[in-house]
């Protein structure tokens, strides 16, 4: 007997409003209630130096605006839980994040917190409730990424017990999101790879599962990875070139606003990984996904070299060898691929600290009873060892 897939049942609403392409900045007080007090949201400082502090400030002159930087990356619950008391003794009622996955991931969890009404915000994060509600917020994106400037998740850490945990849910929806590709020139090389790697990652664990038949949303995830493939060299080379900043954001914002996953299974495993060993090492997201994902692949296999031979040849057109043959061409690749972004992809090249490593995040999961990750709920806490082992 063999199981034939299909695709799943499944609906789809996205809220969001994307003002998307050159100076775009200049529309943003026509998305925003006329009397709203807002608080702006940022991290380092960057957008001071870039020219969007500015422009963000003067298309809100007529606004009452009060600020609240210094959000980083991996957005830090100690400090987001400042943003409370801003909210309550001055009255805010909108939020606006101006900044990339960061900045808004921190965004949306203050957003919840501000409506929560139980003990601790941190239980909307250790819950893993789905947030319904939440007070409404815009975002001025700044680095192409996440893609959380068009979707409901969220990741939040909490660095003084190493935990590092996504949140999500219908009420997390940003209002609007303005995307200007001139923005990208401004990014340093590291972190515009990351957000290649974050994106084409993102794909990946939405699209390397098993087949269900689902033609349109396979044929848009493969053009989205084939579409970073082709930018990446030249926004590497060159992030001024407006034409590849363009393609390489909304590319970014395409790989998770929920389109391509409906219908298809989703893993997830590599995020789940990933975010482990951000929260034990405090590595880049990105780089992350990057140490884990070949190990994952390999580890699973049987499971996935289906679609990994899909991938194979339609993203990198593997036209010879078996079934089996052209899916390790497939795993080779998007190693190539993370490779030629200039990004290492074993743990032991970020740290050699990482004794013990998989031993403790698979104790994590069993602690939080999570029996089976992935598009089957069949990776256990000893695949997980196994696999980050692997990545070492």
């Amino acid at each position: 007997y063999i199981k034939v897939y299909e695709m799943n049942n499944f609906q789809f609403k996205n809220p969001t409003k994307i003002l998307f392409g050159k100076d775009q900045i200049k529309n943003l007080a026509n998305e925003i209630p006329a009397n709203a007090k807002i608080l702006m949201l940022f991290g380092g400082g960057s957008i001071k130096k870039n020219g969007i502090y500015t422009q963000v400030k003067e298309a809100l002159s007529n606004f009452e605006v009060v600020e609240m930087g210094g959000i980083p990356p991996n957005p830090e619950y100690s400090i987001l839980i400042n943003a409370l008391k801003i909210i309550k003794s001055e009255n805010i009622t909108f939020l606006l994040a101006v900044g990339g996955g960061s900045v808004i991931d921190g965004t949306k969890f203050i957003s919840a917190a501000a409506l929560y009404e139980g003990e601790s915000p941190w239980n909307l994060v250790a819950s893993q409730v789905p947030i319904t509600k939440g007070m409404p917020f815009g975002s001025v994106l700044t680095l192409p990424a996440t893609g959380s400037e068009m979707n409901s998740g969220a990741v939040i850490t909490r660095r003084e017990i190493k935990v590092k945990l996504p949140i999500s849910g219908p009420g997390l929806f940003p209002v609007f999101s303005i995307l200007d590709p001139q923005v990208v020139k401004s990014i340093p090389q590291k972190q515009i790879a990351n957000g290649l790697a974050d994106a084409f990652t993102h794909v990946l664990e939405q699209y390397v599962t098993y087949p269900v038949e689902a033609l349109l949303q396979d044929r848009f995830a493969e053009s989205i990875l084939q579409t970073l493939v082709e930018v990446a060299p030249v926004i590497l080379k060159n992030p001024s070139d407006y034409k590849a900043a363009s393609n390489f954001m909304w590319s970014c914002t395409m790989a998770l606003n929920g389109l391509i996953q409906k219908g298809v299974p989703s893993d997830w495993s590599i995020h789940a990984m990933g975010h482990e060993l951000t929260a034990l090492f405090n590595i880049d997201h990105a780089r992350t996904l990057a140490i884990i994902t070949k190990s994952h692949y390999t580890h699973n296999f049987d499971s996935k070299k289906e679609k990994l031979a899909q991938l194979a040849e339609r993203v990198w057109n593997v036209k010879e060898g078996t079934l089996e043959e052209k899916a390790i061409a497939g795993i080779n690749n998007i190693e190539k691929f993370f490779h030629s972004l200039g990004i290492k992809t074993k743990l032991s090249e970020y740290t050699q600290d990482f004794e013990g490593a998989a031993v403790t995040i698979a104790n994590r999961f069993i602690e939080r009873g999570m029996k089976g990750i992935g598009e089957n709920k069949n990776v256990s806490p000893r695949d997980v060892a196994e696999i980050v082992t692997m990545s070492y």
